[in-house]
């Protein structure tokens, strides 16, 4: 087929080298491959990503296509059809067709596919046919993924019988199924783990990597360094570049020496060599005598200058370049930057600022095209320093005088020219090149290619730096050739242009790279008169590229038949560091015939060179790069470490010594050093040779005849799991899974991430903008199948990206350091995306295994041996605190409030505020107990109640709600205070109410006329049956009647009131608290806060259950002092309202709630000032008490105090109090005592539930902050949430409280009564086992302080870790929620630079069988959305060793938060569950 002989060599190691083995020629090997490879797997059923759609979108059961395995050529709308084709396809394979038919014939429907994609049966025709509907569905629903579409309100009957949970639990959403099928997927074994092990106390290691006994190893022998034939002696040969241009310019100034195109093929312009040099010279007479700068030359020699010129005008670059040679100045050649934000740009001005370059030359057309500034002066770029341009065209140039003449020195080891170099990081560098090694390369490429005088040469590539620059503008100068120079704007309109300008100009070398040789196949049917029969060498500069030789051969096959001899081409490698390295020549020449290896893929990722004789499909074929260049040495050494020679049978990086490489990276002595002066040495350690070596950045070996094999590159290598891949082997597997459908000109993009201490692959391609969303998905999941198939790697994340959106690199190709950085950064905005961490993911620490439990006898005996005190601590003992407190003589707060009417009747106890700040309502002691009375009445008259009946209390925050709940005890009722339903969302707001007062009992509703007429409106018809409401009173207009007699409970622990809320995990509870317990609770406040009647506090808190209800409602009647009320609903309108009122009335003493604060830190966050200027002084406050019922937000309270600083705001006064549903007042910080103390501890020991305090800044520190003083009758111990015995100090445990302020029980736990019986009566295993405690719910743990409190005891600290409900428990261990929520939001904002478009407005994560799903909010478009997938799936890889299985991304305030500010996240799962989020987009990692 060849005409020359080729052959193609497998590579077997044997005693003392490499054998030959002649195979017959393949071609697409890689195709082929990657095609069996795809064919051997199963259709995966992988649950595709929701997106969010506007319209619904239909699709019949009957749509189907059957799988395409076809390859890339054939034609892409070809659909077999079947039954009725109604829109986007689905794709299924093909031995579903037989259920298929059955269905057709069994099914009549055709519904939305929101609801019913995983669900296709529906309702079956005939009777007859129900079984085979549903057993067909049931195929189906595995076959089939779903549509993407995700609609709002969309009616769902389906058939719930067809998919069951893991657990067997019925599930009927379409979430609920893609759920099931990630669980399916998972299930499937992974890759062998790695050998792991795992070191107890809480010390989680990673799986550490062994290396696999059974992985090949070299046995070949150590390789000599090898030496190239020597530089031929030519007699007349210039002694310097610029001596051969000169001698050119003066002899032969009519030759030609360079013609430029225009965009559509016509020669612009034809430079000669007098041209080249008299323009030269102008321009170096210009640059050394005419710039000044205050009446000093700008520039001596030895200056670096930029040169700034498009790849469309090659004859100014050329003449900047020699201008700036013959002037002694060095010149820079860098692309032209377009915007401000050029993908790279920055760092290339990192590179000009480095190399001190201050003038820029350019073109008049480019300089009138460069972004501009107001002053008309070209803008400086971001991270470049201040340049001056300077056009170099023939008007600004003058003309020397007669007396100068430029100085042409002989070839020294002065710097010549600055070449610059983008790393793998994306860090640009620059390479020096002296002008020996210029002139050294030049002579060696002029030996290599046989090149002679006025041979005409056609050159594609970039003529500014690499092989474009290096034949086409140097050494053809050194040989006065022709150069025919095609433009990057032509090859896009006419790939075909360069073979056409060969054929017109009879050229007898064409320098290109693969793809110009791969997309002038696509095109060259348009050509039949072509002939390429004038070349002798056509060199293929990325010949060292995996692809290349796909492209070779194809390129050769086609255009043989035009005159194309086999042996013309020749694939050469090379470097930026070590310039050209190898080429192949042609046999006039004395080149060897050409070779191919073939080899496995498997035993390269292990650096062994082995052919694959079982497994065809995982191979590289490579194609040698010829020999490497005359005068020079090569050895390969090994990749890591010290540079040691590499055996014979071995994959490593070539390094050269010559004298024709760069010198250094401008700047960098330490790299420089690694790079330019490396000195390989045998096994022994002795160096072979004195003379340093370059390591060029290639891999490869040396075949048979002293052939080099390059087989990937440095920069593109990532080891993955110890094993190392290529990431162009990666680009071509991915390219052979039918790339002309959805890739976008082929553009892909291969890199890798660091993710817990390993590389993750990551592949990022561009879509063609008319890929369906369900092809684009097949075509991911086929790719992820064929690089694990070939590679055995896994891909960690698959990305596709609308086309040209990928940042480019100046030729056009992909920018691929720009791309990562934008992946990490959350910036590449993907249409598509598919994570796929559980398969790639292996060392994961292992899943702790619970140590079987130790008794807690043993454990009080253990803590006692280290010398560790039993967790327990208590307030100040109430008996023994002797206070002037006259409500003391009261049982009964309604006693309470009577004495107050009777003896200090004017005294004002409430003050509420409406929104403008002014006085809404106020209540003295007098006024009070009046309106109570009238309730009193009205409750036993028009409500006809009976004593101990229970009543509620429906009303906005005011004094109308506490007048009620007095009016309730006056009468004998048992009061609960109900949050009104919100009158513009009824629909979610009123099934609470209605549910509260149903599951309470209640026997009459007490509320405002208002309130009434909504609780019957037609609108609370559709939310509720309004017809089974209670008596329902209005309290607007009350008749003026007392009440005969005030009741009186006949015993102290008789019930007061129900307090009912919303736990954060969803479960409605109402707990009793007994008149005892209410006055304990008010003494208990009062004594910690010091309240008196002279007192005033302010409070912003909602009054309807816990803390926030005692303090608005209670305190005040007992304590007397004056409670200024701000309803937290009037910050909406007036968000300084709070801290007004604050500084207004002096309050010493303030509480609020978590979204109190978050409103006042991000709605004033910028007013600051206008407040000081209106006035606005907290000096007053001692204390600011956040009521909450979690672990204290210290980011929160720590921004809230910084920002308020400015306004007299102590930073020691901001501290948070803790209750929960048994004890609702068990910490608060009071007015005395020692500060809040905060400790860090280890998050690692947490999991396993164990505290370790570690140093602020420690890797894994969380901060805890404690929850202010435990309060006076308090008692609390740590107890094992497990055995119930008593825990040491620093033991994360159960908090368990006993006081006389304990609720004395649950009324109701809607839903949950069995689970919740011992929460009041606990009692301890072990030790002190007569106390009766209460259950918190809560895990935290005790530490002794150095403080010491009033009574002159060591202070003890309470640290809440979060609710024992909320814990994950995943891989053995326990996660607290708020934990990976924080690393989320964290990580987002550490990247919130790149996102100021959009916003995260917060979090929340829960489980699902087993799998962790995040839900993200966001305010940004559904690109955005995209970016997160990633990002979050990295940051709790990172932090937490979780895997995210589910990513969801929601509009803001879809995360369902409680009146305490706290996320509601299980409402959040089940709402997820039955599909009524409508999320932006969901994300099923793999």
């Amino acid at each position: 087929m060849r005409g020359l002989e080729e052959k193609e060599v497998l590579i077997l190691p044997s005693g003392n080298g490499i054998k030959v083995a002649c195979l017959p020629p393949q071609i697409y090997v890689h195709t082929e491959a990657v095609q069996a490879a795809l064919a051997k797997y199963k259709e995966r059923k992988m649950p595709m990503p929701s997106k969010r759609r506007s319209v619904l979108v239909h699709s019949s059961v009957e749509t189907y296509t059957p799988p395409d395995t076809s390859s890339a050529s054939e034609d892409e709308g070809s659909l077999r059809r079947q039954g009725r084709i109604t829109s986007t396809p689905f794709q299924s394979h093909s031995n579903v067709e037989p259920w298929l038919n059955r269905v057709i014939q069994g099914s009549s429907t055709s519904s939305s596919a929101s609801s019913t994609s995983s669900h296709p049966g529906g309702k079956p025709a005939a009777a007859s046919n129900t079984a085979t509907a549903t057993a067909a569905a049931t195929v189906l629903a595995d076959l089939m993924r779903p549509q993407v579409a995700s609609v709002r309100g969309v009616p769902r009957g389906y058939n719930s019988s067809i998919l069951e949970t893991a657990d067997g639990v019925p599930v009927n959403s379409r979430v609920s199924s893609k759920i099931q099928q990630l669980l399916n997927t998972l299930k499937r074994p992974k890759r062998p783990p790695l050998k792991e092990f795992f070191v107890d106390d809480f010390e989680e290691l990673l799986e550490v990597q062994q290396p696999d006994p059974n992985q090949p190893k070299p046995e070949g022998n150590q390789m000599n360094v090898l030496k190239g034939e020597p530089l031929g002696v030519v007699t007349n040969w210039p002694p310097s570049l610029l001596a051969a241009l000169q001698r050119w310019g003066t002899t032969q100034p009519k030759a030609p020496c360079l013609t430029a195109l225009d965009t559509t093929g016509k020669a612009i312009y034809t430079l000669t060599y007098g041209k080249l040099w008299s323009r030269s010279l102008k321009l170096a007479y210009t640059l050394l005598n005419k710039l000044t700068a205050k009446n000093e030359p700008l520039l001596k020699p030895g200056d670096r200058v930029a040169l700034v010129f498009p790849n469309s005008d090659p004859v100014m670059f050329m003449v900047a370049f020699y201008g700036c040679l013959l002037a002694e100045l060095i010149p820079v050649p860098i692309e032209v930057p377009l915007t401000r934000k050029d993908a790279g740009s920055q760092q290339i001005g990192f590179l000009l600022g480095s190399c001190g370059v201050t003038l820029a030359l350019t073109t008049d057309a480019c300089q009138k095209g460069l972004p501009k500034a107001q002053t008309g002066e070209v803008v400086t770029f971001k991270g470049w320093p201040r340049l001056i341009w300077f056009v170099i065209d023939g008007k600004h140039l003058a003309k020397p005088t007669k007396d100068w003449h430029p100085q042409v020195r002989d070839a020294s080891a002065e710097i010549a020219y600055i070449e610059y170099k983008t790393s793998k990081e994306g860090s640009t560098v620059g390479i020096t090149i002296s002008h020996a090694s210029m002139l050294a390369h030049c002579h060696a490429l002029t030996q290599a290619c046989g090149y002679s005088e006025a041979e005409t040469l056609t050159n594609v590539l970039d003529f500014k730096r690499d092989a474009g620059l290096w034949h086409g503008v140097l050494t053809s100068v050194m040989n006065r050739m022709h150069v025919i120079s095609i433009p990057y704007a032509l090859m896009k309109v006419n790939p075909l242009s360069w073979i056409q300008k060969v054929c017109s100009y009879k050229a007898r070398v064409a320098v290109v790279k693969s793809r110009d040789m791969h997309w002038s196949l696509l095109a060259q049917r348009d050509q039949r008169d072509v002939s390429l029969s004038s070349l002798r060498m056509l060199i293929v500069a990325d010949g060292a590229n995996p692809w290349s030789i796909s492209s070779c051969d194809a390129f050769l096959n086609v255009f043989q038949s035009r005159g194309l001899r086999p042996e013309v081409i020749c694939p050469c490698a090379s470097s930026s560091e070590a310039l050209t390295v190898a080429i192949r020549r042609p046999p006039e020449l004395g080149g060897p015939p050409p070779g191919k290896a073939v080899l496995s893929m498997n035993c390269l990722s292990f650096s062994v060179i082995r052919v694959d004789t079982e497994e065809k499909l995982s191979v590289l074929t490579v194609q040698d790069v010829g020999q490497i260049m005359p005068g020079a040495n090569v050895c390969v050494v090994k990749v890591d470490g010290t540079p040691y020679l590499c055996k014979a049978d071995e994959v490593g990086e070539i390094c050269v010594n010559s004298g024709a490489t760069g010198m250094a990276y401008f700047g960098l002595l330490g790299i420089t050093k690694n790079v330019f002066e490396a000195i390989p040495v045998t096994a022994a350690g002795v160096p072979v040779s004195d003379q340093p070596f370059t390591r060029t950045g290639l891999l490869g070996f040396v075949g048979p005849d002293y052939l080099v094999f390059v087989v990937g590159k440095l920069d593109g290598l990532m080891t993955v799991s110890g094993r190392r891949h290529n990431a162009d082997d990666v680009v071509a597997t991915a390219l052979a899974v039918e790339p002309m459908k959805f890739v976008y000109r082929g553009r892909i993009a291969v890199f890798s991430v660091t993710v817990l201490h390993d590389d993750r692959i990551v592949l990022v391609a561009e879509q063609r903008p008319d890929a369906s969303e369900e092809d684009s998905f097949q075509w991911m999941s086929r790719v992820l199948q064929a690089i694990d198939s070939i590679h055995q790697v896994g891909v960690y994340c698959l990305a596709l990206v609308p086309a040209n959106t990928l940042p480019k690199a100046p030729l056009g190709g992909i920018h691929i350091s720009e791309t990562k950085q934008r992946f990490l950064e959350g910036a590449l905005h993907p249409c598509n995306v598919l994570m796929c961490p559980h398969t790639c993911v292996t060392n994961l620490p292992k899943p702790r295994q619970k140590q079987p439990d130790v008794g807690p006898a043993s454990m009080i005996v253990g803590n006692l041996v280290a010398g560790k005190r039993i967790a327990q601590a208590s307030g100040r003992d109430v008996t023994q605190l002797e206070d002037n407190d006259q409500a003391r003589k009261f049982l009964y707060l309604a006693d309470v409030l009577q004495w107050r009417a009777q003896t200090t009747p004017d005294h004002p106890l409430f003050l509420l505020l409406n929104s403008k700040g002014t006085v809404a309502s106020t209540a003295s002691c007098i006024q009070l107990h009046k309106r109570a009375e009238r309730v009193a009445v009205a409750l036993l008259e028009k409500g006809r109640l009976n004593v101990g009946d229970h009543v509620a209390l429906v009303y906005p925050p005011g004094v109308d709600l506490i007048a009620t709940f007095y009016g309730c005890l006056y009468a004998g009722c048992i009061p609960i205070t109900v949050r009104p339903p919100h009158p513009q969302n009824l629909a979610t707001t009123l099934p609470t109410v209605k549910m509260i007062v149903e599951v309470s009992k209640s026997a009459c509703i007490l509320t405002t006329q208002a309130i009434m007429k909504l609780l019957k409106s037609k609108e609370a018809a559709t939310a509720v049956d309004i017809k089974t409401w209670p008596t329902i009173l209005d309290t607007d207009d009350m008749p003026k009647k007392k009440l005969a007699n005030i009741f009186r409970p006949p015993s102290p622990d008789m019930l007061a009131y129900l307090d009912f809320s919303v736990s954060t995990t969803g479960i409605l509870a109402g707990v009793k608290m007994s008149h005892a317990a209410t006055s304990a609770l008010c003494r208990s406040i009062k004594l910690q806060c010091e309240l008196y009647p002279s007192r005033q506090i302010a409070i912003c808190l909602d009054p309807y259950c816990g803390l926030g209800f005692a303090l608005w409602c209670l305190c005040s009647v007992y304590s007397g002092h004056q409670s200024i009320l701000v309803p937290p609903l009037e910050l909406e309108s007036n968000v300084s309202l709070w801290l007004s009122a604050v500084s207004q009335y002096k309050v010493r003493v303030t509480f609020c709630s978590y979204s109190v604060m978050e409103m006042c830190t991000k709605g004033l966050g910028t007013q600051t000032d206008m407040l000081r200027m209106k006035g606005v002084n907290l000096s007053c406050v001692r204390t600011c008490m956040v009521v909450a019922e979690e672990r204290p937000r210290i980011t929160l309270t720590q921004s809230f105090s910084k920002l308020f600083k400015d306004l007299g705001l102590s930073a020691r006064a901001v501290s948070t109090t803790f209750g929960c549903r048994v004890n609702v007042a068990i910490c608060l910080q009071g007015t005395a005592g020692p500060d809040p103390t905060t400790v860090y501890v280890d998050m690692r020991a947490l999991r396993h539930d164990r505290v370790r305090l570690v140093e602020r800044g420690s890797p894994h520190s969380l901060p805890l902050m404690e929850s202010g003083k435990i309060l006076p009758g308090v008692k609390v111990i740590i107890a094992h949430t497990e055995t119930k015995g008593p825990l040491g100090d620093s033991h994360l445990g159960e908090i368990w409280v006993s006081s006389p302020h304990n609720a004395t029980g649950y009324y109701t736990v809607y839903g949950e009564e069995a689970l919740h019986a011992d929460h009041f009566t606990a009692r301890l295993s072990f030790g002190d086992t007569q106390t009766v405690w209460a259950r918190t719910g809560y895990l935290g743990f005790l530490r002794r302080t150095e403080l010491t409190d009033a009574s002159g005891e060591r202070h003890d600290a309470l640290y809440v870790v979060g609710s024992l409900d909320e814990t994950l428990e995943l891989r053995g261990m326990r996660y607290h929620p708020i934990d990976i929520e924080t690393s989320v939001i964290r990580n987002y904002f550490s990247l919130s630079f790149y996102f100021f478009w959009s916003h995260i407005f917060a979090d929340a994560v829960f489980t699902w069988t087993n799998l962790l799903v995040v839900v993200v909010e966001l305010e940004g478009s559904e690109q955005e959305a995209l970016d997160l997938v990633a990002l979050v799936t990295n940051v709790v890889l990172e932090e937490h060793y979780l895997i995210v299985g589910v990513v969801v991304i929601v509009d803001p305030g879809v995360i369902p938060i409680n009146s305490r500010g706290e996320k509601q996240r299980m409402h959040l799962r089940d709402g997820f569950l039955a599909d009524q989020l409508d999320p932006i987009y969901v994300a099923y990692n793999m």
